[in-house]
């Protein structure tokens, strides 16, 4: 198990100042103009196919870092340059992680290079858990999957929103009811393969911020899978939801359903994500401060300037910390009792919304304007309060993990 440091080591170095240069020098160029687009930014995702930046390897490595920091640094480094093009190279990840979390090594070494592809033929995935009506409250879920024993087959209905990359996926992972008694303990997750009938897309999203990440409804009608598409297996569900029965009326050991498992590895990633956002946007605001003068004097002479950019980096440090701690412990083993993975999350996507805010503020009437990023930056942050949890859900499982209360 390798000792907390604060230290990158030569290797994540290299590593770091790689995914700098490709956010510096492709995603920054662009990302104004697919912000516009509203569109997935297929030839920078090709781009960062082509050197290896999107890939499974890549995402492996980081992932298995021994310190725990790879994975956070490089999404740091990727959201620097910009959120809705970083989000379209990562949002496969989250699928990645769905049947890493849940799957079988089988199934791992099947699926999850088809949710890539290649530098040839670029893939995305999908994971899809949201609902109309089950956001926040999984536990509210409707979309169905019933098991057809004759023929191995489950069979799903449903609706699911919210969905990065839904409908165009090459694969989607979607959650599903299979013991609605059970509230998200009767939870499973399914593979659902390319071209599989009756999967479509619904409606696509028009969004405040992330424009350059496609987001849309996926409708599943009567969609069939094999029974190998379960996620982990049949045995293995039926021993959970065994559990799970006998568990519910005596307040026994919690069972985790498929879609927290999958949230609950990759929040501090998410928190990376809004570090990167809040620096770039601090960076930005400081860069002008120290440039742009008033009353004969660069603004960053006035303390009430200089005290916000003080403000800001070290919430942004404070941030990155928190998000390093809970990927460390993530890595090492260790338990997050008192909810760490939550925590980092929480406050890095608080402080990307507020440091946003006041890097517009600091760049006056130009920061409102579509000439400067962080007018982008500003409107990109506001999803990191939201998605994958937002900041309410965070304090609950804080609260409750630290009280032992079912807190409500």
């Amino acid at each position: 198990m390798a000792e907390f440091t604060m230290e990158l080591n030569d290797e994540q170095k290299e590593v770091r100042d790689w995914v700098h240069g490709f956010a510096a020098d492709v995603m920054r160029p662009a990302a104004a103009e697919w912000d516009e687009r509203e569109e997935t930014p297929w030839p920078v995702i090709q781009e960062a196919a082509k050197i290896g930046l999107y890939s499974l390897d890549f995402y492996a490595q980081q992932f298995f870092d021994p310190t725990g920091l790879g994975l956070p640094m490089s999404m740091e480094e990727l959201f620097w340059g910009d959120a809705g093009i970083g989000l379209s190279i990562v949002g496969t990840g989250l699928a990645a992680v769905g049947v890493l979390a849940n799957g079988t090594e089988e199934q791992i070494g099947t699926w999850v290079p088809q949710m890539y592809g290649d530098a040839a033929d670029v893939k995305v995935a999908a994971f899809c858990s949201s609902e109309p009506d089950a956001g926040s409250d999984v536990a509210a879920m409707r979309t169905r999957a019933v098991y057809d024993e004759a023929k191995d087959e489950w069979v799903l209905n449903g609706t699911k929103t919210w969905a990065t990359n839904g409908g165009i996926a090459n694969v989607h992972v979607v959650v599903a009811a299979v013991d609605p008694d059970l509230g998200s303990k009767g939870h499973a997750s399914f593979i659902i393969p390319p071209n599989t009938p009756g999967l479509s897309q619904g409606q696509k999203f028009k969004k405040h911020g992330i424009r350059a990440s496609h987001t849309a409804e996926v409708v599943l009608d009567n969609v069939r899978v094999p029974g190998h598409c379960l996620l982990g297996g049949k045995e293995k569900l039926d021993e959970r939801l065994a559990r799970a029965r006998e568990k519910a009326n005596n307040g026994g050991e919690r069972v985790k359903n498929a879609a927290m498992a999958t949230f609950e590895a990759s929040r501090p990633a998410v928190g990376a994500m809004a570090v990167g956002t809040a620096r770039a946007a601090y960076e930005e605001a400081l860069e002008y401060a120290k440039t742009r003068s008033q009353f004969g004097r660069p603004i960053i002479d006035n303390q009430g300037v200089a005290f916000q950019l003080a403000d800001m980096r070290t919430q942004i440090d404070a941030a990155r910390l928190l998000v390093w701690r809970a990927s460390w412990m993530a890595v090492a083993g260790k338990p997050f009792t008192s909810a760490e993975g939550s925590m980092s999350k929480l406050f890095a996507s608080e402080v990307a919304k507020k440091v946003t805010a006041q890097a517009v503020q600091i760049l006056g009437g130009n920061g409102f304007t579509r000439e400067y990023p962080v007018e982008r930056m500003h409107r990109d942050a506001a999803i990191y309060t939201i998605f994958e949890g937002t900041s309410e859900i965070q304090r609950l499982v804080i609260a409750r993990t630290i009280s032992g209360m079912p807190i409500r």
